[in-house]
């Protein structure tokens, strides 16, 4: 069984026991998480698509804990004006594993 979640303006495909890493939320560890914008469900019934989203069906995850992603480094330069600059970026993320999909 999956289903395929929207959040913060991206789509997911999860299953039962996945980890998947979420925009950062201001949430402690253990805590459970519902995420409601579904938009397909597939499992033994079949496959539900919702318009745009599925009525009912949400998806529960726990909080694993928080992760930074890997670092961009951002340059710039203007030619013949002796300017560089280059600073890094780091972005955070939410670590959730999904616990049950709700159809």
């Amino acid at each position: 069984m999956y289903a395929i979640i929207a959040d913060g303006g991206r789509q997911y495909k999860v299953e039962e026991g996945q980890s998947i890493n979420l925009d950062y939320r201001d949430l402690p560890t253990g805590e459970t998480l519902t995420l409601d914008r579904v938009l397909l469900v597939s499992g033994e019934a079949g496959v539900k698509l919702g318009k745009p989203t599925v009525s009912g069906a949400t998806v529960t995850a726990e909080v694993v804990g928080l992760k930074q992603g890997d670092k961009l480094y951002i340059q710039k330069f203007r030619r013949r004006k002796n300017m560089r600059r280059r600073t890094g970026h780091r972005q955070m993320y939410t670590m959730v594993k999904i616990t049950k999909i709700n159809a």
